[in-house]
């Protein structure tokens, strides 16, 4: 087995914007659970981004993030995911 297959390999998509502690806390959490790229879409430069945002989720915070087709949420839901071991299952499931 390669180290390749030994890390998640999900698609994880996040909302960001530039000056969020939260995005960061967040992407640092990701990569040290493996996750090697984090399709970050910036809500500060792109309004319909925002827009498209708020139509998926429901929620104006960032970050706004999603592994696969799962939305998880925000930052405070991705932890609690994690701290409930169930991060590193759904990153699997990929």
């Amino acid at each position: 087995m390669s180290a390749d297959d030994q890390s998640p390999q999900a698609v994880v998509k996040m909302y960001t914007t530039q000056v969020c502690p939260y995005c960061l806390r967040a992407k640092a959490l990701l990569k040290a659970r493996g996750v090697v790229a984090i399709e970050e879409i910036r809500i500060d430069l792109d309004p319909a981004a925002r827009s498209a945002m708020v139509e998926s989720t429901g929620r104006r915070s960032v970050p706004q993030i999603f592994i696969g087709a799962t939305h998880v949420g925000g930052c405070d839901d991705l932890v609690a995911l994690d701290q409930r071991g169930g991060l590193m299952r759904l990153l699997a499931a990929c």
